[in-house]
């Protein structure tokens, strides 16, 4: 931990209060790094829960889209405050930014497409728990979860994501049978955004390449407009002013949800080791301690219990943003507090909600295939952290073929109860992560030099048996 000096304005120190004008555009240049990251799962999810409660008939399964938004963004900004001033084992007192998460997304989808938001909400509850116990826990938990498992479970995320750009890109979102997906149109859209993030992320400099996603849904908002995909009714309908939706949510509690939620949020948790530790070795230059580890985690789960009574869907640390600190070196928590203030305020803003919804579909796509891309390269990172021996190949590739093979062929698990399909066969997360760390605990460790170690006794016990056959004769 740091030490708290007497007084201090650099934007070096975590406890420095540099002045405003130095603090306010380093505190935007986080928010633009995270503001469409967190606004856009909310947006995927709207359109996922609002189709299953015109298909089942549940209205109040179903959900604003521009609630939704409001809702995560308000729950970003208090979950960051939470991580910035500690009270007690909630909080980690680091330099992070907190958001909806990506991670997430397959397993959500899964469960609003079958209960609904009601029962994305209630899983949510007991997985924010469930994400409290790991944090109390972390330290004997931790290596249950080495990189191996981790990293085949990140990329079993990554991989599972791509449908979901596609499909935005197609202009479907949660529903292909819109007579227009895959129209030129859509494709058009999607695709200019996707190349403008691509050429701002690989030419771009300073503040302007952080923002390339920014900069590129700006640019297919621009290009959507003569396409007629732009419609701002919505805007005028909301107020300027209004106090998140706490309480405004039904929440049900389904057991195959929560146990699918549950696996997610404990993969998450061991998840925000990696951020955390890359937060102190990039901002601070030493290892993160087993305190700040235990307090981050903890404050993410409790964050995620909180958000589900305002419709915020759960929460965990931002990479990208651990990455501008990395950068940057700048860790004063007056510019992180300033950026979850900003988020905060955007959160009791309505009409900002409501013209965030206005982007439309393709753009989203166009805009997030890229992030998914870099999930699945996080966990391939993740992976070659050890050894490509036999034995770890092995666990990375049946894990990944019965989690993203179960669930490519539905029909495997239909005339089992529909928890057994909701469970295992929804999302190829929970059985990758089941498999890899079964296997990684059964399986006996073997590093390549013990596989090459066997092989060369196989070649000396047949070369024994040769001299030994050659001798008789």
């Amino acid at each position: 931990m740091s030490t708290k000096p007497t007084k201090s304005t650099s934007v070096f120190d975590f406890y420095g209060k540099p002045g405003i004008g130095t603090a306010l555009p380093l505190s935007v240049q986080h928010v633009l790094a995270m503001i469409i990251g967190n606004i856009t799962p909310a947006l995927i999810i709207a359109g996922t829960v609002n189709a299953f409660a015109k298909e089942s008939g549940k209205a109040y399964a179903g959900a604003d889209a521009a609630t939704l938004v409001q809702s995560a963004l308000f729950i970003a900004g208090i979950a960051t405050l939470i991580q910035l001033f500690p009270i007690t084992i909630i909080g980690s007192r680091l330099p992070v930014i907190m958001g909806v998460s990506f991670a997430y997304i397959p397993t959500l989808t899964a469960v609003g497409a079958e209960y609904g938001l009601p029962g994305i909400l209630g899983a949510q509850i007991v997985g924010g728990i469930v994400g409290i116990i790991v944090g109390i826990f972390i330290k004997p938990l931790r290596k249950f979860f080495p990189p191996l498992v981790a990293g085949t479970v990140v990329l079993s995320i990554g991989l599972s994501l791509y449908p979901t750009a596609i499909k935005y890109i197609g202009g479907g979102g949660a529903i292909l049978s819109t007579p227009e997906f895959g129209a030129p149109k859509h494709l058009i859209v999607g695709g200019v955004t996707l190349l403008v993030v691509l050429l701002v992320g690989q030419f771009g400099k300073g503040m302007l390449k952080l923002s390339s996603i920014l900069v590129g849904i700006i640019v297919g908002y621009i290009v959507a407009i003569p396409f007629d995909l732009i419609d701002l009714a919505a805007v005028g309908e909301k107020s300027w002013l209004a106090l998140p939706a706490v309480g405004k949510f039904p929440i049900e509690f389904h057991g195959a949800a929560i146990i699918s939620m549950a696996v997610i949020f404990v993969v998450n948790s061991i998840q925000a080791v990696g951020d955390l530790s890359a937060t102190t070795m990039g901002g601070f230059n030493r290892e993160v301690t087993d305190q700040e580890l235990q307090g981050g985690i903890i404050g993410s789960g409790l964050s995620s219990v909180i958000g589900a009574f305002f419709g915020g869907l759960p929460i965990a640390t931002y990479s990208q943003n651990v990455g501008i600190v990395a950068t940057t070196k700048v860790v004063s928590r007056l510019v992180f507090a300033l950026s979850a203030i900003i988020v905060l305020i955007a959160g009791f803003i309505p009409k900002f909600g409501a013209l965030m919804t206005t982007i439309p579909q393709a753009v989203i796509g166009g805009a997030t295939i890229g992030v998914f891309a870099s999930i699945t390269m996080s966990g391939i990172r993740l992976i070659i952290q050890d050894e490509l021996s036999n034995r770890n190949t092995g666990i990375v590739g049946l894990a990944l073929a019965l989690g993203m093979g179960v669930t490519s062929v539905p029909e495997l698990l239909q005339n089992y109860d529909p928890s057994v399909n909701m469970i295992f066969g929804s999302s190829p997360v929970v059985i990758a992560t089941l498999v890899a760390v079964v296997l990684n605990i059964v399986f006996p460790q073997k590093s390549l030099a013990d596989e090459q170690r066997e092989r060369d006794e196989m070649e000396a016990k047949k070369e024994a048996k040769r001299a030994a056959k050659a001798g008789k004769k």
